[in-house]
């Protein structure tokens, strides 16, 4: 069976409503994880986003999915994680 463009749209819009939802429960879970963090340096937490960097890149590889990409979106949503966390980290301090 051959899928339209349409079809596979449409696949990927849900995938993405999904994706939407799961960045929803890791934001909450970042929001409660910053509650345990002192500082920015605890934010930050460099080790440990090379830490998931390495997990993800390596959950790409078993499920047939380009590294490089995984990482890429990975650093720039772990990026706009530690902005959030920032942010609310100087609001209550």
């Amino acid at each position: 069976m051959t899928a339209s463009l349409d079809d596979v749209r449409r696949q990927i819009d849900a995938l993405d409503a999904q994706v939407v939802d799961l960045l929803a429960q890791r934001e909450r879970l970042v929001r409660s994880a910053a509650t345990f963090k002192k500082d920015e340096q605890g934010v930050r937490a460099p080790a440990r986003v090379e830490q998931v960097i390495d997990r993800v890149r390596a959950l790409a590889t078993e499920r047939d999915a380009s590294p490089d990409v995984v990482e890429r979106v990975y650093r720039a949503m772990i990026g706009a994680f530690i902005e959030l966390e920032l942010g609310e980290h100087r609001q209550t301090r």
